[in-house]
């Protein structure tokens, strides 16, 4: 029986094949755009769940209540982890990292510049990775050993085997002995190193760190049993801190469980408000809806097809056919329909992922051997098959034999009713999200043009070394007397971030409630003339003995303390005094997404690490970078000239959203590329119907462009009600959306008009390109006949 319905859905799709390509086209593109976006949501949702540890694993972090924000920060002490590893039975491991850090290792002839960490104390007990040669039990056991990830061991040694070979670490001017390769940690992995180096805790500066339980520069991990308390956990953490700093009484520490590091990393005024999980919630929907518009496409051409399909279904029913049967026969052309379509879209995928993996930026694939991925399919075809089949197998099945034989049947209003829905359903959900990728493009155009303090055109930031700062008064003076460059200075991060923050300084008339988190900077002279930052009052340091003394604060500073004259002031900041000299605009430096933070800039160029300068508007920027690399390679020959713009630099601070809204932008456009698909089968099988009172009309003198809008008027009128309907919900939706953000814009409703007009355009081309070849036909044909 399962034989027959297979064979004879597989006769009527052949013999119709316009109907079978348009639906095949539409089901091919959805069903790809799906399999597409699941890829990316599984790769989001697995992040770290290669560890085996994953549900015991946890970061510490703080809530510093500041009064004028809760800060999260994710910096600690060097010593905890030590400490908690002995302080609780619900503990079974803790370690400290460092934040991720460059150096540039040299091999023989070949020198690379890679990233890595250093680590504590059961890294290995904690974290998951594979050892591709080496052990872990005595990978980290020497202060003078790195371990290698196997991309890095093959650019340094080739085909050779590193292990137990020398590295020398250019920076440091020592060698590290190579005891073990790891395989690359995954692309959806927290943590993502070309090295690993352990603590070397005898060394001086780093035992005086281990007595220090004030500053805050590391990242501490623990390993709970499991099924462990948590708050039981989080009171440890909180007891052993304080009995080591009874003076922080701003902090409050937690721990933040590795199943929440990837998406859910948003926190704000010290909630944990989300993350990418809203994205991945977002693009779930996204590939649905693609999917579903895929199965309106197939119910709407199914039953506009109804009337060809009625006698049929008379025959069967007198023949002795159930309902049940004829809606077995119905599921089964959309079945094989929907699996046929699977296949093509499998191709498209495999055709379409590189270019997809290269827009955002992953290493996605398709895996054919995980029964994960043959189950997923299953469903997909099962839930399209059935959802595209289910209203024309039960509409179709439901004719009255009596009627459709005596050829009585005919398509009015109720008829007609639920493909109307359906195709203002698709164009409703077209319009959505068309205007939601503009409303998302808006909004970070909008970011991107806010003022943001300093002039990042033409601005030239170089990581510092031992040697450029020794030599940097005479790189400097070399720099300028080129006049290559027009101002250079230095300081302690880039001013595209922020690397200090700390409570803010005393000053006399301080209220004594007033807890402030600042950020904070050192720099040498020219700072403001080479970033172009604006001085609102006072000066810039000169270079003279008293600005080891002096400290320009921001405007965000200055309103924050409540400052009215703030120049002149003495503030008491870590057990120095200092002289307020200036205020500056504010400076964005972190997220362009929220306020500035109130800042302290110092005068200190020995403890500067980023050399900045400002290549001359009238040098090509090419011949520039040639004549301030010959400078850095005369003075730094150790090291490669390596450099980043500051507007390059900003531009990463947007990455995330752009990247949503170029997926959005494309997975938008699928959506409307099927409604037009289903719109011009539907509008094709109208006139098909209509062709013969098309011919009679332009017997008795109806014009081309009469015909067009008899044709066109029912259709438009259903995209202008998809209109009327997807405004509000989108305005809705979006106003949500954009209320995560400090500086948003508001919605225009001029760009619902334009949405409108382009989808109507669209609709418009689709209605009269099919309609055009039934209006020039020559009557006689559709007429001869009769």
């Amino acid at each position: 029986m399962i034989r027959n319905y297979i064979k004879t859905a597989w006769r009527n799709l052949a013999r119709n094949k316009g109907f079978m390509f348009v639906n095949l086209l539409g089901l091919s593109i959805g069903i790809s755009a799906t399999l597409l976006i699941l890829l990316w949501v599984k790769d989001e949702l697995t992040y770290d769940r290669f560890q085996k540890n994953y549900n015991d694993i946890y970061t510490v972090i703080a809530n510093r209540d500041f009064k004028n924000r809760v800060f999260t920060d994710y910096n600690m002490v060097l010593p905890m982890a030590r400490e908690l590893q002995q302080a609780d039975p619900l503990i079974k491991n803790a370690t400290v990292t460092t934040q991720r850090y460059d150096l540039l290792l040299h091999v023989n002839e070949t020198k690379l510049r890679k990233g890595g960490l250093t680590v504590g104390d059961h890294f290995f007990d904690i974290f998951s990775w594979t050892f591709v040669k080496g052990t872990a039990a005595h990978a980290l056991n020497d202060p003078s050993s790195i371990v290698l990830t196997a991309s890095a061991a093959k650019a340094l040694f080739g085909n050779e085997d590193p292990v137990n070979k020398t590295i020398q670490i250019i920076e440091e001017k020592r060698d590290a002995k190579v005891t073990a390769i790891v395989a690359d940690p995954p692309g959806n992995s927290a943590f993502q190193f070309d090295f690993l180096r352990p603590f070397n805790y005898n060394d001086p500066d780093t035992k005086r760190m281990m007595d220090n339980w004030e500053g805050s520069s590391w990242r501490v991990y623990v390993q709970t049993v499991p099924g462990a308390d948590t708050r039981r956990v989080d009171a440890v953490i909180n007891r052993v801190k304080k009995q080591h700093d009874p003076g922080d009484r701003i902090s409050t520490y937690f721990t933040f469980p590795m199943k929440r590091w990837h998406l859910y990393d948003d926190f704000k005024d010290g909630k944990n408000v989300g993350g990418m999980i809203e994205y991945v919630r977002m693009f779930i929907i996204v590939a649905a809806i693609i999917l579903l518009i895929a199965c309106v496409n197939f119910m709407n051409l199914s039953t506009a097809r109804s009337e060809k399909r009625s006698k049929e279904v008379g025959i069967r029913k007198t023949l002795g056919s159930g309902k049940r049967k004829l809606v077995l026969q119905f599921f089964s052309e959309s079945m094989l329909l929907v699996l046929i379509a699977f296949v093509v879209s499998i191709g498209m995928v495999l055709l379409l992922l590189p270019y997809f993996n290269q827009l955002v930026n992953k290493k996605l694939t398709l895996d054919f051997g995980q029964p994960v991925f043959w189950l997923g399919s299953l469903a997909i075809i099962l839930i399209t098959g059935i959802l595209a089949g289910s209203y024309p197998a039960l509409y179709l099945s439901s004719f009255r034999p009596v009627k459709v034989l005596k050829g009585v049947f005919v398509s009015n209003g109720k008829t007609a009713l639920p493909r109307h829905i359906l195709v203002v359903f698709q164009f409703m959900i077209s319009i959505l999200l068309i205007s939601a990728t503009i409303i998302v493009y808006q909004q970070i155009q909008h970011i991107k043009d806010r003022k943001t303090g300093y002039d990042a055109h033409n601005l030239l930031m170089i990581t510092g070394t031992e040697e450029t700062e020794k030599n940097f008064n005479v790189i400097k003076q070399e720099l300028l007397q080129s006049r290559v460059v027009t101002a250079v200075t230095r300081s302690s991060s880039p001013i595209t971030q922020v690397w200090w923050k700390s409570g803010a300084p005393d000053w006399n008339g301080k209220p004594a409630d007033l807890n402030l988190v600042i950020s904070g900077i050192r720099t040498d002279v020219d700072f403001t003339k080479t970033m172009g930052i604006q001085l609102q009052q006072g000066h810039d340091f000169t270079g003279n003995p008293a600005d080891s003394s002096s400290v320009l604060l921001n405007k965000a500073a200055v309103e924050a303390m409540g400052l009215e004259h703030p120049v002149g002031m003495e503030m008491r900041f870590g057990g120095k005094k200092y002289d307020v000299i200036g205020v500056t605009s504010n400076v964005v430096m972190e997220s362009p997404f929220q306020p500035v933070d109130p800042m302290l800039t110092f005068y200190n160029p020995q403890a500067t690490g980023v050399i900045s300068l400002r290549i001359a508007d009238e040098i090509p920027v090419k011949k520039a970078l040639a004549s301030i690399g010959a400078v850095f390679k005369k003075y730094n020959p150790a090291y490669p000239f390596e450099y980043q713009f500051a507007d390059d630099e900003f531009g990463q601070k947007f990455m995330g959203e752009e990247l949503i809204s170029r997926i959005t932008n494309i997975f938008a456009g699928l959506a409307i590329f099927i409604c037009c698909i289903g719109l011009g089968g539907l509008v094709a099988h109208t006139v098909e119907r209509r062709f013969r009172e098309i011919g009679i009309r332009k017997v008795l003198g109806a014009t081309i462009s009469q015909v067009l809008l008899l044709i066109g008027r029912e259709f438009l009128k259903l995209v202008l009600i998809a209109f009327v309907i997807a405004v509000p919900l989108t305005w809705w939706l979006m106003h949500q959306w954009l209320q995560k953000y400090t500086y948003h814009i508001h919605i225009s409703m001029l760009m619902f008009v334009a949405v409108g007009g382009l989808v109507l355009l669209l609709a418009l081309a689709v209605v009269g390109l099919n309609t055009f070849r039934a209006a020039v036909t020559n009557p006689v044909r559709s007429l001869r006949s009769e």
